[in-house]
């Protein structure tokens, strides 16, 4: 049995006794015949009964809390009993939300227990005595109540508050999983994609230009790990060591050159309307684009003529890479997560990406992004 529980029985018992007896017949005092004088003794059957009845509706004052005060009233009319109104008046300050409730039921019950005792004693023991049943209950139930309503709103609040913190960081844990796992398929992709080519390029070559293949698959290796490696460092490191740049508009040159070197003729277009450079994620974001885009020709058009185009203005910079129809290599699997994740990057900067077959049976992706 919980506590609160037990001390709401003792409580109930203790009322209750103390109403059939008539508190112990403390309120006697001011007349011969109880407080109301009215002019008979109740019976022990009645005042057992009425007793009963208080110590009921103590149990029940937290969910009617107006019974308690009803028939504490009556218990104070005819049996002289005024700890069942103290209960009554302060349970009902404290468990009602209506005020205006409160501000009835307090005069009320000054006026049934204060105007018996100011017939019989007068307003010298008549003001006190109300002032004590009445008034410091209700005003005590009052302080109580919004005290506890107070505290349970700024509970209310610190929970929301750990609540919506600990969303916060499931949400930044998605996303970081989401970047590396996009930062993981932008280097890895395009760079054992080029592997792969030039493997078969060996393959084919029966040994002709081996030790040239061999010097291209192995630049790409150790460029692959070199990425890699700068990504490691980011996701241990404490901030304060320097990290490497990461690729921008400048090495779009040396991207392209990647994939020509596998037999792609592509072409790369660099049209600057404005002088000033863009912000460093906005270059990074193309070049991912432009990485994953090549990645995409490799995969579903093998060597099909190709061309880059960047052009920027001061408003935004726009982005175009287009090929012609070809072959896919088989040997080249696709997962289908890479348009999805440079969509995603492009639309954290506010930008837009579109990518949609060409008329001609090729392809296109599109980008523009605000500067």
């Amino acid at each position: 049995m919980r506590r609160g529980t037990v001390l709401d029985a003792v409580l109930a018992i203790a009322v209750a006794a103390g109403t059939a007896s008539g508190d112990l017949g403390i309120a006697r005092s001011v007349g011969d015949r109880g407080i109301a004088s009215l002019g008979w003794d109740p019976p022990l059957w009645y005042a057992v009964a009425l007793g009963l009845l208080v110590g009921a509706a103590v149990w029940y004052r937290r969910g009617r809390p107006e019974a308690l005060v009803a028939v504490s009233l009556v218990a104070w009319v005819t049996l002289s009993a005024f700890v069942a109104v103290v209960l009554g008046l302060y349970s009902l300050a404290v468990c009602t939300r209506s005020r205006p409730r409160v501000a009835i039921a307090a005069p009320a019950a000054a006026v049934v227990v204060g105007v018996p005792v100011w017939r019989l004693g007068g307003p010298d023991a008549a003001i006190p005595l109300t002032t004590a049943v009445c008034v410091a209950p209700a005003l005590l139930g009052l302080y109580t109540g919004a005290r506890r309503e107070l505290i349970a709103g700024i509970r209310e609040r610190a929970e929301r508050a750990e609540r919506e913190q600990h969303e916060r960081v499931l949400r930044a844990r998605s996303d970081e999983r989401a970047r590396i796992a996009q930062d993981m398929h932008d280097v890895v992709t395009h760079r054992v994609s080029l592997m792969v080519l030039h493997a078969t390029a060996l393959e084919a070559s029966e040994g002709r230009d081996a030790p040239a293949i061999g010097k291209r698959i192995g630049t790409i290796g150790r460029e692959a790990l070199t990425e890699l490696r700068s990504l490691v460092e980011v996701l241990h490191g404490d901030g304060g060591a320097p990290l490497a740049p990461q690729p921008g508009l400048a090495d779009l040159a040396d991207l392209v050159a990647e994939s020509r070197r596998t037999g792609m003729p592509v072409t790369l277009t660099m049209v600057e309307e404005s002088g000033s450079a863009p912000p460093a994620l906005v270059g990074h974001a193309v070049y991912r684009v432009v990485q994953e885009a090549l990645t995409n020709i490799h995969k579903h058009a093998g060597n099909a003529e190709s061309t880059v185009e960047v052009r920027r203005t001061r408003r935004s910079l726009r982005l175009s890479v287009t090929n012609r129809r070809g072959v896919p290599d088989p040997g080249l699997p696709s997962g289908g997560h890479g348009l999805l994740g440079i969509a995603e990057r492009i639309r954290l900067l506010g930008g837009e990406l579109t990518a949609a077959p060409t008329p001609d049976g090729g392809y296109r992706v599109t980008a523009e992004v605000p500067l």
